[in-house]
């Protein structure tokens, strides 16, 4: 046996792995997705979730970086914890145990005021810890 016997071997088992892998992927999707009708519908819906855990992954990273250095951690975790909630369930336990910590009357609701005012509050420490690292 050659070593490009060999390589092309390992190769054609990898394949057939992903392409059983896929096959799966698809069948579960169909099963429990909500629009998917089609083989295809299926294949661009499993991307579409990847990109987005990939992005909340990324951002609650970013959020858990930001926490000790100038920026708006918090917020940002919980941003990437919203964009995680609809396909990771611990993301979105997580999500609601933060909600719950929020100021809100009794429907439930975070009045306008809180949300006003923490967005200008982050947004005017955000840009002070920028001016004061950078453009001073």
């Amino acid at each position: 046996m050659t070593a490009e016997s060999h390589d092309r071997e390992s190769h054609d088992r990898l394949r057939d792995r992903l392409d059983r892998l896929e096959d799966l992927a698809v069948e579960v999707e169909i099963e429990t997705g909500r629009r998917e009708e089609t083989v295809e519908e299926a294949k661009r819906h499993i991307l579409v979730r990847i990109g987005r855990a990939a992005a909340g992954f990324v951002v609650v990273l970013v959020g858990i970086a930001l926490l000790p250095l100038p920026g708006p951690g918090t917020l940002t975790i919980i941003a990437g914890l919203a964009l995680l909630s609809s396909d990771v369930p611990f993301a979105r336990r997580l999500l609601h145990r933060l909600r719950d910590r929020l100021p809100s009357d009794e429907q439930g609701k975070v009045s306008r005021g809180v949300i006003v005012l923490s967005l200008t509050g982050s947004l005017l420490l955000t840009g002070f810890s920028l001016w004061w690292s950078l453009g001073r």
